[in-house]
C-alpha cells in the first residue's frame, strides 16, 4: 500500500516557472507605458514582490497592499510619476495568468498520477490569475480540487489554510497527504505545523542553512519533480 494517497501541489515554482511568466507580464506592463524594462528594473520588482509576499505569509501586510504596494514603490523608486497603477496592475495579473512554463514536465507527472493518488492545488496566488493559468495549462483538468488563499480567507502558512484543505479533501488521515513546494517559509513551514508530511521541491541554489533558518525541516526534498514517484513509490 502507498504511504501517500493525496498530494497538495504548490504552483508557482513548483508546477510552473513563476519567473517566466513574470518576466513576460512586466515586460508587457512597461511597454504599455511607454519603457522598456531592463535588468536592473525587473531584478528590483523581484526583490520588491519577493519581500511582500513574505510580509504576507508573516500577516504584516494584506493581500490588496501587497497588489498595490508593491507597484508603488518600484515606481517611486524608478523615479516613474503619472501611471495608472490600478490598470498597470490589472495588465500585470492578466499577463501572469496567460503565459506559463512547465517545471521538470509537470503536466505529463501529475497526469500519469491522476486515479493513482489525488492531487490538488494549494497557492497563495490571485484567484483570477491562477484559475486562468491552471485552465490554459490543463492543470486544472488533472487535479482533484484547487484551494486557493484568497477565496479562503487565510494565505500559507497559517494553520487556517490548511485546515481549510484538510477539510475538504477525502483523505482525513494526515499522514497519507503530502505537501510539495519550494517555498520554505509557506509550504514547508506550513505543513510542518499543521502536521502534514512535507516535501522540499529546492530549485538553484537553495541549502540547508535555509532550512535551519526557518526552522521546520521538510520530510523529503527533490531538485527534479520526477523523484516523486519514489518517494511515493509507484512507478514512472
Amino acid at each position: 500500500m502507498n504511504r501517500f494517497t493525496t498530494i497538495f501541489w504548490d504552483v508557482d515554482d513548483t508546477l510552473l516557472d513563476f519567473a517566466y511568466s513574470q518576466r513576460h507580464a512586466l515586460s508587457e506592463c512597461f511597454r504599455s507605458i511607454g519603457r522598456k524594462m531592463t535588468e536592473a528594473e525587473l531584478a528590483l520588482y523581484t526583490r520588491i514582490n519577493d519581500d511582500y509576499w513574505k510580509r504576507l505569509e508573516l500577516g504584516e501586510v494584506t493581500k490588496e497592499q501587497l497588489l498595490t504596494g508593491r507597484f508603488l514603490l518600484l515606481f517611486k523608486k524608478l523615479g516613474i510619476e503619472g501611471v495608472d497603477v490600478e490598470g498597470f496592475r490589472a495588465g500585470y495579473q492578466a499577463g501572469l495568468g496567460s503565459t506559463f512554463s512547465f517545471l521538470d514536465d509537470s503536466l505529463a507527472i501529475c497526469r500519469s498520477l491522476r486515479g493513482r493518488v489525488r492531487q490538488y492545488v494549494i497557492t497563495n496566488g490571485v484567484t483570477s490569475t491562477q484559475r486562468s493559468k491552471l485552465k490554459l495549462s490543463g492543470l486544472s483538468e488533472v487535479m482533484d480540487g484547487v484551494f486557493i488563499s484568497e477565496e479562503i480567507g487565510s494565505p500559507k502558512p497559517q494553520r487556517q489554510f490548511f485546515d481549510h484543505c484538510l477539510s475538504h479533501v477525502e483523505e482525513k488521515d494526515k499522514s497519507r497527504i503530502l505537501i510539495v513546494g519550494d517555498s520554505l517559509t509557506s509550504d514547508i513551514k506550513g505543513g510542518v505545523q499543521a502536521g502534514i508530511p512535507t516535501c522540499w521541491y529546492r530549485r538553484g541554489a537553495g541549502t540547508m542553512d535555509e532550512v535551519l533558518g526557518v526552522g521546520c525541516r521538510p520530510d523529503y526534498e527533490i531538485s527534479d519533480l520526477h523523484r516523486i514517484y519514489d518517494i511515493l513509490g509507484l512507478p514512472q
